[in-house]
C-alpha cells in the first residue's frame, strides 16, 4: 500500500519496496499470531456461554465477534446488560456507527442532547462520533444487543474495570 501511495505520489519508490515506522494498526495476518485473512476463514461459532464477559458497575459486557477475538473482519457484535437504576457511561464511538436493539427490559437511551424510551423490540441506530448512553429506567435487568460497523470497535469516554 505505501509503494503505491509514493507512486501515485510520484515519489521514488525504493527497488526492495518503501518501509514504514508506524506500529500497524490491525494484528498480523500470519496463523496463531492473529485473525486468519478471509480467504482462509470459515464459519465459526461462539456460543452464549462462551462470550468474552467485562464486569462493569452498572452491569456487564459481552463480546461474540470482532477482530480481537477472531471471529470477524468487519464487525463487533456483543451485548449490554444494565442493572435497575444503572446508566453505562456517556461514550462515543469515533470509527464506526452502532445499532442497538432492546432485547428486554426498560430504557431511556440519551443521544447528544435529546432523551428516547426504549422498550422490548425498539431498535436505534447511532452514528459514528454521536455521544450516547442507556440509563435502566425499569424493574429488571435491561439487556442490549449491540452491532458496530468495524470489527475494531473503539470507545471513548467508556472505562474498563481497573482503569
Amino acid at each position: 500500500m505505501l509503494n503505491a501511495v509514493l507512486w501515485t505520489a510520484r515519489q521514488d519508490v525504493p527497488r526492495t519496496g518503501a518501509t514504514s515506522t508506524v506500529p500497524a494498526i490491525f494484528p498480523p495476518l500470519v496463523e496463531g499470531t492473529g485473525p486468519l485473512p478471509i480467504s482462509q476463514r470459515e464459519a465459526t461459532l461462539r456460543t452464549a456461554a462462551q462470550a468474552q464477559r467485562e464486569t462493569q458497575p452498572w452491569g456487564e459486557l459481552q463480546w461474540f465477534a470482532s477482530r480481537a477475538l477472531g471471529n470477524s473482519t468487519t464487525m463487533t457484535v456483543g451485548r449490554a446488560i444494565i442493572r435497575p437504576g444503572q446508566a453505562n457511561p456517556v461514550h462515543r464511538h469515533p470509527n464506526c456507527d452502532e445499532i442497538l436493539q432492546v432485547r428486554s427490559g426498560h430504557i431511556m437511551h440519551k443521544i447528544g442532547d435529546r432523551e428516547v424510551e426504549m422498550h422490548a423490540g425498539d431498535i436505534i441506530t447511532i452514528p459514528q462520533g454521536m455521544a450516547h448512553n442507556a440509563r435502566n429506567i425499569g424493574t429488571e435487568d435491561a439487556v442490549l444487543d449491540v452491532y458496530f460497523s468495524s470489527a475494531d470497535r473503539v470507545a471513548i469516554g467508556e472505562q474498563p474495570i481497573g482503569e
